[in-house]
């Protein structure tokens, strides 16, 4: 990974309060949001213009994100995948280019251009992983932490909407306190009908006091989605029969998971080791089910947040997925998960 190294920086507005501030700048000509908290030199950086994803969490000058650019300019003139991605309206694949909802079939719009394909030709992350589409709603400090919301109106968008007809707001904020990052997010449907949800996200991690085969991850689930050869879900599933430890020498992930090993608070924790540093991904209990992903001679590994399966729209119509989430018409669905560093 690449050190990122702004062309520019100039304050645009500040929200302080004690050890926490919440700050509006420009880098490279392109608006961000920080999020300090000072005591535990922790900084979070998010580009609402770049699909909202927070593409930094440095804390002692170490960044937990695994990035593929060298700066937010590169970043913008060639969006690839690192960072926080958010994937909405469905996340990870469909198995055609159309999907279902409440018994009926809608097509996607291939000549709109404004959804990509997997190597097999898949539609993949839905509709908005770089949208410029996002608004800052708020910033935040207090001395309970440091806060952005930002807010995607989809219903606005016809090009969006033609190819999800599900009129809808998404909020997202990030929240930093005592150098932990929450990242939650509430979906509310406009629509006057139950609107499904399969979204997620693509978040990218990384240790740096050790190479990335000494790394040991730990899976918090308990059965393992069988998938087949396009990495679509077969409708089975397996038990998990990974060690608490796993190490990634001579290993690669790139699996879904679910029955996750929860706590009395229903979430379920994910890690990643090196030496001596850790970042943990904690699940609330409205993502039940996680994708990781470590491709060998990679330097980073993905724990994936999400509300659903992969092709959860399909597969539900099928009969071979019972666990497919909605909110129903005028009501909104929230859930949340946390970004948590240590041994730094």
């Amino acid at each position: 990974m690449k050190t990122l190294l702004p062309l520019c920086l100039t304050v645009a507005a500040v929200s302080v309060a004690q050890n926490y501030r919440a700050q509006r700048a420009v880098v490279d000509g392109i608006e961000v949001v920080r999020l300090t908290d000072a005591a535990r030199q922790t900084e979070v950086s998010i580009v609402p213009s770049i699909g909202n994803q927070a593409y930094e969490m440095k804390v002692k000058g170490k960044n937990l994100f695994w990035v593929p650019f060298g700066s937010l300019g590169e970043f913008k003139a060639k969006p690839s995948m690192g960072g926080n991605p958010f994937l909405a309206p469905w996340a990870n694949r469909l198995d055609q280019d159309a999907f279902y909802a409440n018994g009926k079939k809608y097509l996607l719009n291939g000549e709109l251009k404004n959804f990509r394909r997997d190597q097999n030709k898949n539609p993949i992350h839905g509709l908005v992983v770089y949208s410029p589409a996002w608004e800052v709603a708020g910033l935040k400090a207090d001395k309970n932490g440091a806060s952005v919301t930002s807010r995607l109106e989809f219903w606005r968008h016809p090009e969006l909407m033609a190819q999800f007809p599900f009129a809808h707001t998404i909020e997202m904020t990030y929240r930093l306190r005592a150098g932990e990052l929450e990242v939650e997010t509430g979906i509310t449907n406009h629509s006057k009908e139950p609107m499904p949800v399969s979204v997620g996200y693509h978040p990218y991690f990384q240790v740096s006091d050790t190479p990335r085969d000494q790394w040991k991850v730990h899976v918090a689930a308990r059965e393992q989605v069988v998938l087949s050869p396009q990495l679509i879900p077969t409708g089975e599933r397996k038990p998990v029969t990974l060690p608490e430890a796993v190490s990634l020498e001579g290993t690669q992930l790139d699996d879904v998971f679910t029955n996750l090993v929860r706590d009395a608070s229903g979430r379920a924790e994910f890690w990643v080791q090196g030496a001596s540093q850790k970042v943990s991904v904690i699940y609330g209990p409205k993502y039940q089910v996680a994708v990781v992903y470590a491709p060998k001679g990679r330097n980073f590994i993905c724990f994936e947040p999400m509300a659903a399966i992969t092709n959860a729209l399909n597969l539900a119509q099928a009969g071979l997925y019972r666990e497919l989430q909605s909110v129903a018409p005028g009501e909104t669905w929230r859930e949340g998960f946390w970004i948590r560093a240590s041994g730094y």
